[in-house]
C-alpha cells in the first residue's frame, strides 16, 4: 500500500517539515520570504511550501544548512509558530472543560488553499475559513471531510469562447497532508459495512494551526474498483455514488471520531450531506449504553447542530426509497427499525410512500438546533421547512440564523494588513473586535486612497500577466497577446465580478444593454474597467452560455484594455481580485443567494460593494458604505437600475477630486465600509455566534442527557396522548387597564407539567409578536386532566389579537425542533 512520508532533511532544517505541513501558512504570510529563499522558482510557480520542500534539489538544501541568515529566519518562524500553538485563544476559556472533544465540523468540501483543492465553491471556502478561525480563537475543532482523487473542475476557454473542463489528479505526494496514525504507529483506517462487502477508508490528516482536518479516502487497494471510485471526484458520478459519498462522510466520519475517542463532541453538520452522522452517532450510543434506538436518538441529537446553505428545495439531496433500502439493511437490523421508520425521518409527510428520502429533513430531525446563513435566508428557510412543523407560526419554525463571515487574514492584501496593523495592532483578528471600528475610522484620507491605488496597480499587473498567458495558451497571435498584456489601467475605476456562473446569480445582468456598458467603459474622462471571472458547472448549459457571452464581449475591439475575462477562477485568483478591485458587483435574483461571501472579502481591503439586496448585503447595506440594487424582479429593470447607479453615482463619486487629488466621497465610503462592516462580517463574529448560541447549549444539553434519564419516554407519552388535548371556554375580561384571560384546557392522560399554555399574538397593528405563558389554576371539576390556565397582561392591544395555544414542554428539550406538536383555541 502506497504511503507518503516526509522527505528526510539535512540536520538543522528539520523544522521546515512542520512549517510546510501546517496550513497556517495559508493566512500567515510572515514566512513567505523563507520559502522564496528555499527555491524562488518553485515558490513563485506554486506558492505551496510542501511542493517546494518535496522538490527542491538536495544540493540547495545542503547550501541552506550553512546559511546563517536563513537559519536565523527559520528559527524565528519556528519560535513564532510554537508561540501561536502554545498560547490559548480568545475562546479557550469559554469552552467547557468537561467536553474535551470540542466540535466536529462535517463538510463535503473544504477550501483552505489551492494547495489542497477539495472544494467547489462557497460552501467549501466557508468551511476552510471556519477551521482557520477556530484555530485563531482557540475553539477546539476537528474537521471531517473527504479526500478526492480529482478536485473540482478546472476551466479553460477555447478560441470560440467556450468553457472546457479538466479534472487534474490530486497526487497525495504533493498535498500538504499526512497519513493519520494510530497509537501503534499504523495508518488509521475506518470500515463501513456495505451490501455484500466492507468498505475500507484510509484516513489522512491536515494540520490547520490548532485545528485538525481528517480526510477519508476510499482509494484503498482492498476495495473493489467501484468502491475505490467513491471518493474519485467531488460531486461526481451517479446518484448512487453521491449517496455513497454521504455514507462515507456521515457514517465513516462518525466512526472515525469514535476511533479517535471524540464521540462526545458537538457535531456541526455543514449542509445535509453529513446527515447520516446523526444516525451513526445514535446507533453507536445505543450499543454503548444498551438502550433502544429512540432513547439513543433523543440522547444524542442534543449534541448535533445543522447549518443549511440552500434557499430552494430543489437544492436538497434526496434519494429514492429503494436506494435507501439497498444501503440501510444493516442499520435497520442493528437498530430494530423498519424501513418506514427510517424513511419517516427524511420525509415531510411520513405517510407518503412516494416521497424520497431527503437528507436536509433528516438533518433537521437529527439535530436539536438548526441555523441559516443570513437573516434573509433564515426567513426563506423557515418558509421552506414550515411543513415539517405543521400549525406552528412561520416565525417559530426552529431555524435561526448566523450570518456567514470571512477569515480576514486569508483575504486581506499585504498593504491592507499593514494599514490595519498600524491602526489596530498585529493580533487584531484573534481578539475582541469591538475596538476596531474607532481605530480604522481614524485613518486619514491619504492613507486610504494610497491603499486603493497600490492594490489596484498590483491587480492590474497580475491581470495583464494572466491575460497574456491565457492568450498564449490559446495560440493567439502576437498582436492579440500584446493587446491582452497592455490592457487595463492602474488609475481607472476597477469593477470586479467573479463567482459560479449559474442562472440565479445573473452574471450577465450587466450585459443587458451592451452599448450602454461600452459607453461606461470607454468614457474618455471617466472610464470604467471590468475584470470578470467564474466557472459554470460542467452540466450547466445556461451558465456556460453566460461565460461565452462575457468572453465574446471582452474580445470586442472597442473594449480591449477596458474589460477582461480571467480563466479558471479559484481561491488564488479570488484573493487577487478582492484585494485589488475598487468595486465588487453581485447581482443574484432575490432571495436565491443564501448569503454570498465574495463581497465580504473586499471589505478589509477598502473595496466597496454594489449588490442586489439579497443574502448578506440585505442586512449589511448602508448608503454610507456602498450601493444597493433594489430588486424589481425583472432583469431589464434591475439592469437599468445598475447602469443608472454606475453612471450617476458610482463613477462621479470615484472621479470627483479635491485640491489634494483625493476623491473625498469615495474615501468616506471606504472608511465607513472598512470600519463598520469588516469586523461585523468577519468569521470571528460568526464563530462566536455559533459558540455562544449553539455549541455551548448543545454541549450542556448533551452532558445532561448522557447523565440523566432520556427524554424519549416523555416524548412517547406526549405523542400517544396528544390527540386528547382540547381547548374550550376561553374567557377574557377587562380588569382596569389589563386583560384577564382564563382558558379551560383538557390534557387527557398527560401530566400537567409536560405542557405549557400560552397566549400568542402575531405581529399586528404595529405591535410585535408576543408569546405569554399562562399559569395553571384549579382543576376542572368532573374532568380527566382538565385545568384552568390564567394570565393577566396590559391592555395595550385588542384582546382579539390573542389566541390560546398548548404545546409540549420540558426544560431540557429544544422545542419545537424535537417535538412539533401544538394545539390552538378553536
Amino acid at each position: 500500500m502506497h504511503r507518503v512520508s516526509p522527505r528526510t532533511l539535512p540536520p538543522g532544517l528539520e523544522a521546515l517539515t512542520g512549517l510546510a505541513l501546517d496550513l497556517r501558512w495559508t493566512w500567515n504570510h510572515a514566512v513567505d520570504g523563507l520559502w522564496q529563499r528555499v527555491d524562488a522558482e518553485l515558490w513563485n510557480a506554486t506558492h505551496n511550501p510542501w511542493v517546494v520542500l518535496q522538490n527542491v534539489p538536495q544540493a540547495r538544501l545542503e547550501q541552506l544548512r550553512s546559511d546563517e541568515a536563513f537559519l536565523a529566519s527559520l528559527a524565528t518562524a519556528t519560535d513564532e509558530r510554537a508561540a501561536y500553538l502554545r498560547t490559548a485563544g480568545l475562546c479557550a476559556s469559554r469552552w467547557p472543560v468537561d467536553v474535551p472533544s470540542g466540535v466536529a465540523f462535517f463538510s463535503m468540501e473544504f477550501g483552505l488553499s489551492e494547495a489542497l483543492p477539495l472544494y467547489a465553491g462557497g460552501l467549501g471556502v466557508l468551511a476552510g475559513d471556519y477551521l482557520k478561525t477556530a484555530s485563531d480563537l482557540g475553539v477546539p475543532m476537528t474537521g471531517i471531510g473527504l479526500l478526492y482523487q480529482e478536485g473540482y473542475v478546472r476551466q479553460t476557454i477555447d478560441a470560440s469562447g467556450n468553457q472546457r473542463e479538466t479534472f487534474p489528479y490530486n497526487d497525495p505526494v504533493s498535498l500538504p497532508i499526512q497519513p493519520a496514525l494510530g497509537t501503534d504507529g499504523s495508518w488509521l483506517e475506518v470500515t463501513v459495512p456495505l451490501p455484500g462487502r466492507v468498505l475500507r477508508l484510509r484516513v489522512w490528516q491536515a494540520q490547520v494551526g490548532r485545528a485538525a482536518l481528517y480526510l477519508l479516502d476510499s482509494n484503498h487497494v482492498l476495495n473493489g474498483a467501484v468502491d475505490r471510485g467513491i471518493t474519485a471526484k467531488l460531486y461526481g458520478g451517479s446518484v448512487e455514488t453521491r449517496l455513497l459519498q454521504e455514507v462515507v462522510l456521515g457514517v465513516g466520519g462518525w466512526s472515525l471520531l469514535a476511533l479517535l475517542g471524540k464521540d462526545d463532541a458537538v457535531a456541526h453538520l455543514n449542509e445535509g450531506h453529513a446527515a447520516l452522522a446523526a444516525l451513526e452517532r445514535a446507533r453507536r450510543y445505543m450499543h454503548a449504553r444498551g438502550v433502544p434506538f429512540d432513547e439513543a436518538w433523543w440522547a444524542t441529537r442534543a449534541g448535533n447542530v445543522f447549518t443549511t446553505h440552500t434557499p430552494v428545495a430543489s437544492g436538497f439531496d434526496a434519494f429514492s426509497p429503494s436506494l435507501v433500502d439497498k444501503y440501510a439493511q444493516r442499520l435497520l437490523a442493528d437498530c430494530r427499525l423498519s424501513l418506514q421508520d427510517l424513511l419517516a425521518l427524511g420525509r415531510a409527510d411520513p405517510a407518503d410512500d412516494d416521497e424520497p428520502f431527503n437528507m436536509t429533513y433528516l438533518a433537521l430531525r437529527g439535530c436539536a438546533q438548526a441555523s441559516a446563513v443570513s437573516r434573509l435566508h433564515g426567513e426563506v428557510s423557515r418558509r421552506l421547512f414550515a411543513r415539517l412543523y405543521p400549525r406552528w407560526p412561520l416565525a417559530e419554525v426552529p431555524v435561526r440564523h448566523v450570518t456567514n463571515g470571512v477569515h480576514v487574514p486569508s483575504w486581506d492584501s499585504a498593504q491592507a494588513d499593514a494599514l490595519w496593523t498600524a491602526a489596530c495592532g498585529k493580533g487584531r483578528w484573534r481578539g475582541d473586535l469591538r475596538c476596531l471600528e474607532a481605530a480604522v475610522a481614524a485613518t486619514d484620507d491619504a492613507a486610504l486612497w494610497n491603499l486603493a491605488a497600490r492594490q489596484r496597480a498590483e491587480l492590474v499587473r497580475y491581470a495583464r500577466e494572466r491575460a497574456e498567458l491565457q492568450a498564449g495558451l490559446r495560440g493567439e497571435s502576437t498582436g492579440q497577446a500584446a493587446g491582452a498584456q497592455g490592457g487595463l489601467d492602474p488609475n481607472v475605476l476597477t469593477l470586479g465580478m467573479a463567482r459560479r456562473f449559474t442562472g440565479y446569480k445573473r452574471m450577465n445582468l450587466l450585459l443587458q444593454d451592451p452599448p450602454r456598458l461600452i459607453r461606461l467603459l470607454t468614457n474618455p474622462s471617466r472610464p470604467l474597467q471590468l475584470i470578470v471571472a467564474g466557472k459554470a458547472h460542467p452540466e450547466d448549459v445556461e451558465g456556460k452560455r453566460q461565460v461565452q457571452a462575457w468572453v465574446t464581449f471582452t474580445r470586442r475591439p472597442e473594449v480591449l484594455g477596458r474589460a477582461v475575462f480571467l480563466e479558471d477562477y479559484d481561491l488564488a485568483l479570488a484573493q487577487r481580485l478582492v484585494q485589488g478591485v475598487d468595486l465588487w458587483l453581485n447581482t443574484p435574483r432575490r432571495p436565491w443567494e443564501a448569503c454570498g461571501t465574495s463581497g465580504m472579502k473586499t471589505l478589509a481591503n477598502g473595496g466597496l460593494n454594489v449588490s442586489t439586496l439579497d443574502g448578506w448585503w440585505a442586512e449589511a447595506y448602508d448608503a454610507a458604505c456602498g450601493w444597493a440594487i433594489p430588486a424589481a424582479g425583472d432583469d431589464a429593470q434591475d439592469a437599468a437600475t445598475l447602469y443608472r447607479l454606475l453612471e450617476d453615482e458610482v463613477v462621479p463619486c470615484f472621479y470627483e477630486r479635491n485640491a489634494h487629488g483625493l476623491p473625498p466621497r469615495w474615501v468616506q465610503r471606504m472608511r465607513a465600509s472598512m470600519s463598520r462592516l469588516a469586523p461585523r462580517f468577519s468569521s470571528n463574529r460568526m464563530l462566536l455566534g455559533y459558540l455562544e448560541d449553539f455549541y455551548l447549549p448543545a454541549a450542556r444539553a448533551l452532558r445532561r442527557r448522557s447523565e440523566h434519564e432520556s427524554l424519549a419516554a416523555w416524548a412517547r407519552d406526549i405523542s400517544s396522548h396528544w390527540h386528547e388535548v382540547r381547548l374550550d371556554d376561553v374567557d377574557v375580561v377587562l380588569d382596569g387597564d389589563a386583560w384577564r384571560f382564563r382558558a379551560h384546557v383538557y390534557l387527557g392522560g398527560m401530566r400537567r407539567e409536560w405542557v405549557r399554555a400560552e397566549l400568542y399574538a402575531d405581529e399586528r397593528h404595529g405591535m410585535p409578536r408576543q408569546c405569554v405563558p399562562m399559569q395553571i389554576g384549579s382543576p376542572i371539576g368532573g374532568s380527566i386532566g382538565g385545568y384552568e390556565f390564567v394570565t393577566t397582561l396590559p391592555a395595550i392591544r385588542p384582546a382579539d389579537d390573542y389566541t390560546v395555544r398548548v404545546r409540549p414542554w420540558h426544560d431540557d428539550a429544544f422545542l419545537p425542533a424535537e417535538l412539533p406538536w401544538i394545539a390552538w383555541q378553536r
